[in-house]
């Protein structure tokens, strides 16, 4: 058992960074860095930026080696992008540092199909210097190891489906318009649905899932659809009202076929939420017995928040290199200090 705080740098000020922030505080970590490259954020102390109600001594800096070299941290939550292409610099960053690393990026929880240079080489640089990478949020817990739990119990399984839906005001303007909100048809079919799709986050949650069930992909194919209302809806992020018969988010279905003959059909839902709508997290798997289960309206940040915090002394006492979250000690509410889980 470890006995000193675990010291952590916030690397991406955005706003899930403000719960991130809470939640590290009320699990006993050392927050010693913060780093985002906005300059109306840099210079801030974190405890007025996050709305602590107190101050942290600790400011947002816009120079992450500096941060890195003076700060002696154990790990790095990153918080930036979505995809593992734009995140590899940050992970570099950290990783060149010596610091382990923990990160909401969405490919990142499964990303040695569809992201393999960058994984490759960051595996190999992790292990060079001794650290651990690994991705993780609401998915890790939520779309991967749950119904994996649960599937423990039956017979037999023929198909397993997911749904999961989020509001994209949570995450900002670039996921927003990953999405196609504010798009056109027009404009969605020509960028989204006929583009090289890049892989929902439920695409690379259900290869996890393969992978922790030990089944073998035979084939894996996915299908984006827009979602369009016959109403104006306001979003924030944008920052305009998106009309009648424009595209508010997606919908992308990933299909995967196994060689052992159990079919996966996941479906990501994100877009701008009306005021009635809430997030889904729904399973229905087919086989002997059928089992159907789901976690209602789950509040997607915090539970993303929540999972990444709770899941750090897994990370610190994993093995070097690119260790994805199914194949780690599974995170688990902390009763005491974080760093009292820490085995290693």
């Amino acid at each position: 058992m470890r006995n000193s705080k675990i010291r952590a740098v916030q690397y991406g000020c955005g706003k899930m960074s403000r719960v991130l922030f809470s939640y590290l505080a009320d699990q006993g970590v050392e927050l010693v860095g913060a780093i985002d490259s906005n300059p109306a954020l840099v210079g801030q102390d974190v405890g007025d930026f996050a709305g602590l109600g107190y101050k942290t001594g600790v400011v947002i800096s816009d120079n992450a080696d500096q941060v890195f070299a003076s700060c002696d941290a154990d790990i790095a939550i990153v918080t930036i992008f979505s995809y593992m292409p734009e995140m590899y610099g940050f992970f570099e960053t950290a990783i060149r540092h010596g610091v382990n690393v923990i990160s909401t990026c969405e490919e990142a929880i499964y990303p040695w199909t569809t992201s393999p240079s960058e994984t490759n080489r960051l595996d190999k640089l992790a292990k060079e210097h001794g650290v651990t990478i690994m991705g993780s949020g609401m998915q890790d817990i939520y779309w991967i190891n749950l119904p994996c739990l649960a599937m423990a119990g039956m017979n037999r399984i023929e198909k397993v489906k997911g749904v999961a839906s989020y509001n994209v005001e949570d995450y900002g303007l670039a996921l927003a318009e990953a999405h196609g909100a504010g798009y056109d048809i027009e404009r969605f079919d020509r960028e989204i649905a006929s583009a090289e799709s890049l892989p929902s986050y439920m695409w690379n949650a259900a290869e996890a899932i393969c992978s922790k069930m030990n089944w073998t992909i035979k084939d894996i194919s996915q299908k984006s659809v827009p979602y369009v209302l016959d109403e104006d809806v306001y979003s924030e992020t944008l920052g305009r009202t998106i009309p009648a018969g424009q595209v508010t988010g997606m919908s992308a279905v990933t299909t995967i076929h196994t060689h052992q003959g159990i079919e996966l059909e996941v479906e990501c839902i994100g877009k701008v939420y009306r005021q009635d709508d809430g997030d889904m997290c729904d399973w229905e798997i087919t086989g002997q017995p059928d089992l159907v289960f789901s976690v209602s309206k789950p509040d997607t940040v915090a539970l993303t928040c929540g999972t990444i915090v709770n899941r750090i002394p897994s990370v610190l006492d994993a093995p070097a290199g690119y260790v994805t979250s199914e194949k780690a000690r599974e995170a688990a509410y902390p009763t005491y200090p974080l760093h009292t889980y820490v085995e290693g």
